[in-house]
C-alpha cells in the first residue's frame, strides 16, 4: 500500500444544494430551529411588550394632559381633584434627577474603589466575605432601607447638615435653616447606598475579567500596582463601569418606597439641597395612587410616562457612550 500523495487523495465532497441553504438558515437541526425561534420570539415578545407599555401609558397621559389647565412640565402644583385640573412635573423632574445624580457621585466612586480592592488588593479570606457581604446588601428589600433611613439615618444626620452649613452654607446649596433633615440630600445618601451593592459587584466582575498577561506585562516593565490598574485594568472595565453605573442609576431613578419614608413632600423646588420638601416621580405615585380618582390616576400615569423616557433616554446615552468606547470592550480586549 502506497503513501497517498496530493493527487491521489480525492477531494472533500461539496455539500449539497439543499444542505448549503439550510446552513445558510443557521439551523441544520430540530433542536437548532426550536432554540433559534426560543431565542427570536424572546427578543420579539420583549419588543411587544415594550412597546405595549409605551402605547398604554401615552394613552392615559394624553386623557389627563388635555383636560390638565397649567403646563404639564412647567407647572408647580398638582391638583387634580380641583375644577378645572391643574397639575405639572415640574418639581417631580426636579428632584428626581437631583437625587439621581447625587445617589452617582456617591455611589460609583466608592463601589469602583471597592472592587479595585476586592479584586486586586485585599487577600482572597478577606475579599470573598466581604464580597458576600455586598451581595447581601444587594437583596435587602427596600422598604428596609427606608425603615432604617427613616429611624437611624435621618436622625443621625443633624451633625453633616450643621458642618456642611457652617462651611458651605455661603454657596445657598447647603444652607440649611434647621428642621428634620428629610432633604434631596438625605434621598441621595439613601439611594447611594441602595445602588452601591449593584454598581460593586458588576465593576467587581469586570475588573476580574482583565487580561492577566497585561498586567503581568506591566509589573515586568517596572509598573507599580496603581500604574498597571490606572493602564490597564480601568480602560479594560470603563464600559463595564459605565453599564454598571447605569443599572444603578435606573434603580435610583424608579426608587420608591424608601424615597417616600424618608422625604418630606411638597411643590417646591428649594434652591438648598438641605431644605426639607422636594419630589419624585415614583415617591409622588405612590404616595398618591390609592386615594387619586379615576383622572388623577390618568395624571400620575402621565408623570409615569415622563419617567419611562427618562430612563429610555439614560439607557441610550449609555450605550452611546459604550459604542464610542469599543476599543476598551472585554469582547475586544
Amino acid at each position: 500500500m502506497g503513501i497517498p500523495t496530493q493527487d491521489t487523495v480525492p477531494p472533500p465532497a461539496k455539500p449539497s444544494t439543499a444542505e448549503q441553504k439550510r446552513a445558510a438558515r443557521g439551523a441544520t437541526r430540530p433542536g437548532d430551529r426550536i432554540f433559534l425561534g426560543l431565542t427570536r420570539g424572546s427578543g420579539i415578545l420583549l419588543l411587544v411588550i415594550m412597546a405595549a407599555i409605551a402605547v398604554f401609558l401615552t394613552y392615559r397621559a394624553t386623557l389627563a394632559i388635555s383636560k390638565d389647565e397649567g403646563n404639564f412640565l412647567t407647572t408647580f402644583d398638582w391638583n387634580t381633584s380641583a375644577d378645572p385640573p391643574v397639575f405639572g412635573i415640574a418639581v417631580l423632574a426636579f428632584g428626581t434627577v437631583v437625587s439621581s445624580v447625587i445617589a452617582m457621585v456617591i455611589a460609583v466612586p466608592i463601589a469602583v474603589a471597592i472592587a479595585l480592592f476586592l479584586t486586586h488588593y485585599a487577600p482572597r479570606r478577606l475579599s470573598g466575605p466581604i464580597a458576600y457581604v455586598i451581595d447581601l446588601l444587594a437583596a435587602v428589600p427596600s422598604i428596609v432601607y427606608g425603615l432604617w433611613g427613616a429611624l437611624i439615618l435621618v436622625p443621625h444626620l443633624n451633625g453633616l447638615y450643621s458642618w456642611l452649613d457652617a462651611y458651605l452654607g455661603w454657596t445657598g446649596i447647603f444652607e440649611w435653616q434647621g428642621g428634620a433633615p428629610r432633604s434631596m440630600l438625605t434621598v441621595g445618601i439613601l439611594l447611594a447606598i441602595m445602588i452601591l451593592p449593584i454598581v460593586t459587584n458588576v465593576s467587581r466582575e469586570v475588573f476580574r475579567q482583565a487580561p492577566q498577561m497585561i498586567e503581568e506585562a506591566a509589573l515586568a516593565l517596572g509598573a507599580t500596582r496603581w500604574e498597571v490598574i490606572r493602564m490597564a485594568v480601568l480602560p479594560f472595565g470603563r464600559s463595564g463601569v459605565i453599564s454598571a453605573s447605569m443599572l444603578g442609576l435606573g434603580r435610583a431613578l424608579g426608587e420608591t418606597m424608601a424615597v417616600a419614608t424618608v422625604l418630606s413632600p411638597d411643590f417646591l423646588i428649594h434652591a438648598s439641597l438641605l431644605e426639607p420638601g422636594g419630589g419624585t416621580f415614583a415617591q409622588n405615585i405612590a404616595s398618591k395612587f390609592s386615594e387619586a380618582t379615576p383622572f388623577g390616576r390618568d395624571a400620575l400615569i402621565a408623570s409615569g410616562l415622563v419617567l419611562f423616557v427618562i430612563t429610555l433616554l439614560v439607557n441610550g446615552a449609555a450605550r452611546a457612550i459604550i459604542a464610542r468606547r469599543k476599543e476598551y470592550s472585554g469582547a475586544n480586549a
